[in-house]
């Protein structure tokens, strides 16, 4: 196989190769090493490559398989992770310059997951800072500069998992984990033409990991297929002490049945007709494998009110010391030095107010949606943003329709997948999302890896450049 064919491989097949010998993960390293540092900060997709450490993994991989030990699919297979995972000895930025020199002596429990499992730690990927907690409206708010899709690099690649999706898109790691809090998965993998699964929150420990807003925070896989994210997500779930808010909760089987899919009310209206149409085309690729229902309602409520009450309170707690220090005015986002003091503000009652209507909220989408396997969606109104610009400013507002369900889906903490599904304009890739019910993930990546055997996207990959 070529470089260019062994890069965007997806995990799966990494893993095959490797077990069969036909390629060794220091190989694989040595090639995504020289990726990351050929192409990382034209995408502005990494932060810290981890050189000493991948290669000595890749080496205890190699050895570990000479002498016949396999730790499981993913033994010696390279990958990368957000900078708000802790990983020993290197610099944990959280994509902010207040913490650029922030280092912690000890592994997220996701890497030493992935570590058990024989992934081999490339790179600590960029972010947004402060995984866009306070606020951000344009594409350069990390002290690493903007995230751009690899498709076109004028454009962003979509936050606030900016880098893990650039990565992964540019075929510079084997797969990546990102987080979302309210659509931090599911942008760059939507606007990065990549797959991105966002767990049932409690199916991912988060010890390690920067908080946000700690009763909607997600750890999360970004790969080139759907089949990678299923992999993934099972060497990374389970209960781990240290959150007490993880749990040991069962993958159910899939049964053999034809699932059934609801298709979101209104979920093309006002938005880009290249979006709208790719969405339209995936509908109809979806009727031969599942029975689809159309226009299937969202509960009436105002999730963004309830969701922007509760962010606020957490969120300013957990950055309390920065803004109360001024070191937020360090921050590289005009809005996010100046969001923090806003967010800071937030009352008490209105968090309290908003965590009542979020039990209500929850029980109502629960039930709306409780006979579906999956409810789809248009990942994103338009193609990505183009960089420089403000995000209000980059479309017109006709196409600000709501597509998704972004903060229904968040609130309640329910699994949702995003796959590219075509392109729309500046050669930018669009997404098809798929939400399921609580620990429903089996579901959702089953009905995506169905998809992604009658269509394409997931295999093609962008002509890189290096500036």
């Amino acid at each position: 196989m070529t470089e260019e064919q062994l890069a965007f491989s997806d995990a799966t097949t990494l893993g095959s190769l490797i077990a069969a010998k036909k390629v060794s993960s220091v190989e694989l390293t040595k090639m995504y090493l020289a990726r990351l540092e050929k192409y990382g900060r034209t995408y502005g997709a990494v932060v810290t490559i981890m050189h000493d450490r991948a290669m000595r993994e890749a080496r205890s991989a190699d050895r570990e398989l000479a002498a016949g030990k396999s730790r499981g699919p993913l033994h010696g297979v390279p990958y990368g992770v957000k900078d708000l995972l802790a990983a020993a000895g290197a610099p944990t930025t959280w994509g902010a310059a207040p913490y650029r020199n922030q280092v912690f002596r000890y592994d997220a429990t996701v890497v030493q997951k992935l570590r058990a499992a024989g992934g081999v730690l490339l790179a600590k990927l960029a972010m947004v800072e402060l995984a866009g907690g306070f606020g951000y409206d344009d594409a350069d708010a990390s002290f690493t500069g903007p995230g751009r899709t690899p498709w076109n690099r004028d454009y962003w690649s979509g936050g606030s998992s900016s880098g893990p999706g650039a990565a992964v898109a540019a075929g510079l790691v084997g797969f990546a984990i990102g987080s979302e809090t309210n659509g931090s998965i599911m942008a760059p993998a939507a606007y990065c033409g990549v797959t991105g699964l966002r767990p049932t929150y409690g199916r991912v420990s988060r010890h390690g990991a920067m908080a946000l807003m700690w009763t909607s925070d997600k750890l999360g896989p970004l790969c080139r297929s759907a089949r990678d994210s299923e992999l993934v997500l099972r060497a990374i779930a389970g209960h781990d002490p240290a959150d007490r808010t993880s749990l040991d909760a069962p993958f159910p089987k899939v049964r053999g049945r034809k699932p059934k899919i609801g298709v979101l009310a209104r979920s093309t209206e006002r938005i880009m007709p290249a979006v709208a149409n790719n969405f339209m085309v995936s509908l109809e690729v979806l009727r031969e494998l599942a029975d689809v229902v159309t226009n299937v309602a969202l509960p009436r409520g105002n999730y963004g009110a309830t969701f922007e009450a509760i962010f606020n309170g957490e969120c300013a707690s957990v950055f309390r010391d920065l803004v109360e220090s001024g070191k937020s005015r360090e921050l590289q986002s005009t809005d996010d030095r100046l969001g923090g003091y806003q967010v800071y503000n937030a009352l008490a009652v209105d968090y309290v107010d908003g965590m009542r209507r979020r039990t209500m909220l929850n029980e109502a989408v629960g039930k709306a949606f409780a006979g579906y396997d999956a409810i789809v969606h248009p990942t994103r109104s338009t193609v990505s943003y183009p960089v420089g610009i403000k995000f209000e400013k980059a479309y017109p507002a006709k196409y600000n329709g709501v597509t998704g369900l972004g903060s229904p889906g968040n609130l309640a903490g329910l699994p949702e997948i995003s796959v590219p599904n075509g392109f729309g304009d500046h050669n930018l890739p669009t997404g098809l999302a798929m939400m399921g019910r609580a620990w429903g993930e089996m579901q959702i990546t089953q009905i995506a890896k169905a998809y992604q055997a009658r269509t394409k996207f997931h295999t093609m990959h962008p002509k890189l450049v290096v500036v």
